[in-house]
């Protein structure tokens, strides 16, 4: 018994470091300091529908950001993105609305177009994704 309860005991020993240097290496990776950019108040405004009746659509829009900078960047720079989206879902008619497909690529397009129009601004692309989180259409 005493010889099982040194081997556990030596086991533990040896091995626990290599398990505390391998968490902290964790920790370090997952140290990155993504943070979430709200739009606000949320994107309202036309698309494309035929006939007399005018077809609207509610976003919220979130954007994910990598760094404290960036998220600091973005918030300048707010009124400039929100046009972008706004120009966007403005260009698109009632089928690329409803759509799941059509709204993922409009989603792609929000994303890739944002970044461009930063990029232009402050030197880089801080968007790394872009989320709706509310989608109402009418």
């Amino acid at each position: 018994m005493f010889k099982k309860a040194l081997c556990c005991v030596l086991y533990y020993a040896l091995f626990s470091p290599i398990s505390f240097a391998a968490a902290e290496g964790e920790s370090q990776a997952a140290a990155v300091d993504y943070q979430y950019f709200q739009l606000e108040p949320d994107i309202i405004t036309n698309y494309i529908k035929p006939g007399k009746n005018i077809g609207y659509v509610r976003v919220s829009v979130d954007l994910m950001v990598k760094s404290s900078s960036d998220y600091e960047e973005i918030e300048i720079h707010d009124p400039l993105i929100r046009d972008r989206i706004i120009t966007i879902f403005g260009e698109q008619n009632e089928q690329q609305i409803k759509t799941m497909a059509d709204r993922e690529a409009i989603r792609q397009r929000c994303l890739s177009e944002v970044n461009e129009v930063l990029f232009e601004v402050v030197g880089h692309r801080p968007v790394k994704d872009l989320h709706f989180t509310k989608y109402l259409y009418q």
